[in-house]
């Protein structure tokens, strides 16, 4: 049997590595916006992190003709109320380096003692068919901001996001581990129940 096609709207390397991983069970062809490459750049001005999974998945889903899955993930601060939340990835500027962020929020947490630098991990999933139909599930993980890069693995504020019951940062977390707690594995567990029914409908079309 053909196996079903299904877009993972990013060209990120490293979170379609760690979405194909926990996706592997299903048997899915997975494809990417790399496979895409005349799809343009879609704007992400939501107010929410679901807002802007909605708007990128079923813009892909309906551009490819594929179910389509998109994510808004970013770090909710809460001695920043909640900042740099979904303007996590240009916290530094459209132009900004993964490094330039984080040095920036390390920057802005100055002073601030252990016990308030408290912050959560925060991934929304949506899949939506090409006829535009969506569906969204939200994953969170909790630790607290480090006083210190720490760790080479992962990307975006890893290094900094310290996981007091491991003593480690998530960067510091081999991949297979982080694929088990991070926000984005608990959300994909969560897109595991309802994405089988858009496969479905898609096999009987």
């Amino acid at each position: 049997m053909e196996r079903v096609e299904v877009v993972i709207a990013t060209r990120n390397a490293g979170k379609l590595r760690e979405i194909q991983a926990i996706l592997a069970p299903l048997g899915l062809k997975i494809l990417s916006l790399q496979d895409f490459p005349v799809i343009p750049e879609i704007i992400e001005d939501g107010q929410t992190f679901e807002e802007n999974a909605v708007k990128k998945a079923v813009a892909v889903a309906r551009l490819t003709g594929r179910i389509a899955i998109a994510d808004d993930s970013g770090l909710a601060v809460d001695a920043l109320q909640g900042r740099p939340g979904v303007f996590s990835s240009r916290y530094a500027g459209d132009k900004g380096t993964d490094a330039a962020r984080y040095q920036k929020l390390l920057g802005e947490m100055s002073g601030i003692p252990k016990e308030m630098r408290g912050a959560a991990f925060v991934c929304a999933i949506a899949v939506s068919s090409p006829e535009g139909r969506a569906e969204t599930v939200v994953g969170q993980c909790h630790g607290e901001i480090a006083f210190a890069p720490q760790g080479s693995y992962g990307f975006g504020y890893a290094p900094v996001f310290f996981l007091p019951e491991l003593g480690k940062t998530m960067a510091e977390l081999a991949p297979e581990v982080k694929n088990r707690i991070s926000h984005r594995a608990h959300a994909l567990e969560k897109l595991k129940s309802i994405l089988p029914k858009f496969i479905q409908e898609k096999m009987a079309e």
